[in-house]
């Protein structure tokens, strides 16, 4: 979905496509390098990563395995409720396993933090995030994040697999969301 379908919903677009692409391959260069030679599992965070995930591993010129998680701490309200629930667990054991967590966002860092702790208990080798939007001003909790794409500010976005009300994740572009269309 191109933003034209939806501009009375933003305020403003933040990101295109085209911005984002760049991005995401520069992200997967970064991380070929840092993983060079090593057995890599890309793990995305359903359902937000799904186009920041298939982006990154099409990026890499490498094979690399993928799994998948789903946690939630949002419900279908706009601010992280700070509760995290795993909705589906990992598939593959990452005992000695480089993982690298990718998510579209880091808002409060609650989420982030709690996955990270759990799946470091699993003994990995490491466990790294990248995300493709950060957003400092929110940070409730410290969160190491290896790879970011760009820092926003405190704003609700919507667009490349973010939501609201699961609407808004096919849009191409990342725009601000308008307040009418949440208040």
């Amino acid at each position: 979905m191109d933003s034209s379908h939806v501009e009375n919903d933003l305020v403003n677009v933040l990101f295109t496509e085209e911005q984002i692409q760049a991005r995401l391959k520069e992200l997967a260069r970064d991380i070929e390098r840092d993983y060079e030679g090593e057995d890599l599992l890309i793990v995305g965070v359903l359902r937000g990563a799904v186009m920041v995930m298939a982006d990154i591993a099409r990026s890499l010129s490498r094979h690399v395995e993928m799994d998948w998680m789903a946690v939630s701490s949002y419900g279908s309200g706009t601010k992280s409720s700070g509760v995290v629930r795993i909705l589906k667990d990992l598939d593959t054991d990452i005992s000695g396993r480089h993982v690298v967590v990718v998510d579209e966002i880091i808002d409060t860092g609650l989420t982030l933090s709690w996955l990270t702790s759990n799946l470091s208990s699993r003994n990995p080798a490491s466990v790294e995030i990248c995300t493709l939007l950060r957003k400092p001003e929110a940070l409730q909790m410290p969160v190491d994040v290896k790879y970011v794409g760009w820092d926003i500010p405190n704003e609700f976005v919507v667009g490349y697999g973010l939501d609201y009300k699961e609407r808004y994740r096919n849009l191409r572009d990342i725009g601000t969301l308008a307040p009418h269309v949440y208040s």
